[in-house]
């Protein structure tokens, strides 16, 4: 007669029970690599300080009116946020400028099907103010390490409330080469660098553009940091649109129904294109009477889509994209003008009509 042997009972148990945690440490491991990175903290990236602002209370209807950029982004993708450590591209190979087209460098380029690419839009970001001589801190969650870290300023005279981000609007003002995690301090979380920042001659609103080519794999970040050099100023109530609206000139200028028809019109020109979208942006203008609102029709002839937009109501219908005036910019003097922007994939110019009411 056959019987179990006591010890085997205890063995097993402690066989599955190393099979486990050792299950256990890997998949955290992999869970880590896969999601943990970093972000630039001071000056905060637009997606770190709309999560620094807005995280606990990104609901709050206020924050359309009092924060506009950020509820853009918010509506956009809540995700943009919440992913505040993975704004990275992979096998770039160092050609940052070829991964990266004109216009969406806020985004990495539009990285992971545009999951950010609502930090392209241009119009008035909150700011953090820093001097012409200041340090950068940077956090690496995951203890990556950098092969280097770039930092950009834009030049003076760029106003990137109206303007769309170039490569040549950039230029470098720090960088560091290769340094391994080791080096950098210690925190909670992580690791974190700081590393000076000198941007002689600028005044005002400037955007910061930071590279972080991450020592672990071919894995290059980039952060826009919104910030106002001394001498210039820095708008303590954003504006309740997400662009500044031209103000209107004190003496409207003289229209006749001849050069002018009543009603509106609508002009579109296309300010950025990369590979598979554009950015757009539409002019509307008042006839010889004064308006009260508008709305544009855009044609698109062959399947365009719009994923994003500023200024305006934006709605689609097969190939059929309807605009309606934003509350602060319907009304119009007769001869007067405002705009709205839009983010889409593919360029084809459509037509373009404008009706008023």
């Amino acid at each position: 007669m056959s019987s179990l042997v006591p010890v085997r009972r205890p063995m097993l148990l402690r066989a599955l029970a190393v099979f486990a945690l050792a299950t256990t440490l890997l998949t955290t491991a992999l869970a880590n690599t896969a999601s943990a990175h970093g972000n630039i903290m001071n000056p905060a990236s637009r997606n770190q300080s709309c999560l620094d602002r807005w995280g606990t209370n990104h609901l709050a209807p206020e924050m359309a009116t009092v924060d506009p950029m950020c509820y853009q982004a918010w509506q956009a993708n809540p995700n943009t946020m919440w992913n505040w450590n993975s704004l990275f591209r992979e096998g770039v190979a160092g050609n940052h400028q070829g991964a990266i087209p004109d216009g969406t460098h806020c985004s990495g380029g539009r990285t992971q099907n545009g999951f950010y690419a609502s930090l392209d839009t241009i119009g008035n970001w909150q700011t953090t103010n820093v001097n012409n001589n200041f340090t950068a801190r940077i956090f690496d969650q995951a203890s990556h390490g950098a092969d280097y870290i770039r930092i950009y300023a834009t030049r003076q005279g760029f106003n990137p409330l109206t303007q769309t981000l170039r490569w040549a609007d950039l230029e470098l003002v720090a960088q560091i080469g290769n340094t391994p995690a080791a080096q950098w301090e210690q925190v909670s979380g992580g690791v974190q660098i700081n590393i000076p920042v000198n941007a002689p001659g600028r005044t005002g609103r400037h955007i910061l553009y930071t590279i972080w080519q991450a020592s672990h794999l071919d894995q290059s970040y980039y952060w826009c940091s919104d910030v106002v050099f001394p001498g210039g100023s820095n708008p303590t109530t954003p504006p309740t649109n997400p662009t500044t609206p031209p103000a209107n000139p004190t003496t409207p200028p003289v229209v006749t129904p001849t050069t002018a028809p009543a009603g509106c019109t609508a002009s579109y020109s296309v300010t950025s294109t990369w590979q598979g979208g554009f950015q757009a942006d539409v002019r509307v203008t008042a006839g010889a009477a004064a308006i009260n609102g508008w709305r544009v029709t855009l044609t698109y002839p062959n399947g365009q889509t719009v994923q994003n937009s500023w200024n305006a109501t934006v709605s689609a219908s097969g190939s059929t994209v309807t605009a309606t005036n934003a509350n602060y910019n319907g009304r119009l003097n007769a001869g007067f003008s405002t705009s709205f922007g839009l983010i889409g994939g593919n360029n084809t110019t459509p037509t373009v009509s404008c009706s008023a009411t």
